[in-house]
């Protein structure tokens, strides 16, 4: 694929989708503001792009959606038909505005809002997706020690879970475990990492980078979804250390460095391949002068082609 793809696509189209119903500690609902207020739509346009902002789905505060769920919720899987409606709306939004030769931002909220962003990018051919993570996302309501969704939005889109969850936008499974790779993992659940194992997904650990270099480790990824026509990109700020990127809801130290986190969106920008990404995760209440929200920002350019020289 031409490494020229990201210069033909001239219009970002981004859709907030500030859902905080996957996780039990509140804050990413106000995600998509914290990105915005960085800057977003600007950096954007500095680089040539035509940028055009849907704004954000609408949803209910949590604690209506408490009240609403009284006595038909279920503990394994929290919230699980608040967050499907949602999911189902970022999946109908995206297919109403997003066209083919567009580039997609999905701006979460947790990283439940994946389920309904990439059942719209598959939708668009045959995609394959980096899952930029501290964690697995890969538990089931079988499997899940919190019960909170955000831990099971990859088991939905390989057919395994939920239900509900795994027929957002049409039936079954959205991805095979072959059209996956994670980047960045370092925090799995006992249940979890069992689960991973025999998975068939391709993983690449913090150890992993830290023994091959992320320039090595991006290319691997790269390869192994050289056969699709496009890759999704679901950045989750956790992956990245804490240091780095304080203002997420789930911490995990020994994290990706700032140059690391640049360094594989400019590899992906070059060669051309990534049409959509999430960014989700972010906390602006646990953060330091909205710093994560600046990095995300500066990461999505590096993705879309800011260059040092």
């Amino acid at each position: 694929m031409a490494n020229t793809m990201q210069k033909q696509k001239k219009t970002i189209r981004i859709i907030g989708a500030p859902m905080d119903y996957g996780q039990a500690r509140r804050g990413v609902d106000m995600g998509p503001s914290a990105v915005r207020y960085a800057g977003l739509q600007d950096r954007l346009r500095r680089l040539g792009y035509e940028v055009i902002d849907y704004g954000n789905i609408p949803m209910p505060i949590v604690e209506e959606v408490v009240e609403h769920e009284h006595g038909h919720d279920n503990a394994r899987a929290r919230h699980l038909p608040t967050v499907v409606n949602v999911c189902q709306a970022i999946y109908t939004t995206a297919e109403t505005h997003i066209g083919a030769d567009d580039f997609a931002i999905f701006l979460g909220g947790d990283h439940s809002i994946s389920v309904g962003s990439v059942a719209a990018m598959r939708r668009r051919g045959n995609v394959g997706v980096i899952w930029v993570d501290a964690h697995g996302d890969y538990n089931t309501p079988e499997t899940t020690i919190s019960g909170n969704i955000h831990g099971m939005p990859v088991s939905a889109l390989v057919g395994e879970g939920a239900q509900p969850l795994i027929d957002v936008g049409y039936p079954g499974a959205k991805l095979t475990p072959q059209q996956l790779v994670m980047i960045g993992i370092r925090d799995l659940d006992s249940a979890e990492r069992t689960r991973l194992t025999t998975s068939g997904i391709h993983i690449f650990t913090m150890a992993d980078i830290d023994t091959h270099g992320m320039a090595g480790i991006t290319r691997q990824a790269l390869d192994i979804l050289g056969g699709h026509e496009a890759i999704h990109v679901s950045l989750d700020l956790d992956s990245l250390d804490p240091d780095h990127a304080p203002g997420v809801g789930t911490p995990v130290p020994g994290g990706l460095t700032y140059r690391e986190a640049h360094l594989l969106m400019e590899m992906l920008s070059q060669a051309g391949v990534v049409t959509s990404m999430d960014i989700v995760e972010i906390n602006p209440i646990l953060d330091q002068r909205n710093q994560t929200a600046e990095l995300a920002v500066e990461l999505v350019a590096s993705l879309l082609g800011k260059r040092i020289l």
